[in-house]
């Protein structure tokens, strides 16, 4: 049991959500741009010049990944992993606190990026096809943002006011 309570400690809890918040948002990321990058290849194969307009609609579901990170570094500095704080401070209580803190982002950024990947393949298909369309696109492909930006800003709140 003791070995247990060695593991369990508030600040490797609080850790997991750090790992969660980074590692899920990452996945969704890296899938997401995968997707688009596989389309934006086959629309190159016949546009090689478009390279800089279809890039954008490449790299948008990236940014859930950044925002994961970003959790991930609050709860480490809040912590004491980085800065030097005292780790052994934190309690299981708190620990499990910042551990859903970083939820929000962790699932919404695990799944809005691949939903973002989806709008954007949709919006290279459409500049496929009508190439002054490029703004739409985005705009279509950047909406879905919306979503991972408001888990952001619940998990940054919630993990300011610890």
């Amino acid at each position: 049991m003791e070995f247990l309570s060695s593991i369990f400690t508030g600040a490797n809890i609080a850790l997991i959500g750090a790992f969660l918040a980074v590692g899920l948002a990452g996945w969704g990321s890296a899938k997401g741009v995968g997707n688009a990058a596989c389309a934006v290849g086959g629309f190159l194969s016949e546009n090689p010049n478009m390279f800089g307009k279809v890039f954008i609609l490449e790299a948008l579901p990236a940014t859930q990944g950044i925002y994961g990170f970003v959790v991930a570094f609050m709860i480490m500095l809040k912590v004491g992993v980085l800065g030097g704080g005292d780790i052994s401070a934190i309690t299981v209580a708190q620990g499990g606190y910042l551990l859903f803190a970083a939820l929000p982002i962790a699932i919404v950024g695990l799944i809005s990026a691949q939903y973002q990947s989806k709008a954007a393949i949709a919006g290279i298909n459409l500049i496929s096809k009508q190439k002054d369309k490029l703004g739409n696109a985005i705009t279509n492909a950047a909406l879905v943002e919306t979503y991972a930006i408001l888990a952001l800003l619940i998990s940054m709140l919630l993990i300011m006011n610890f």
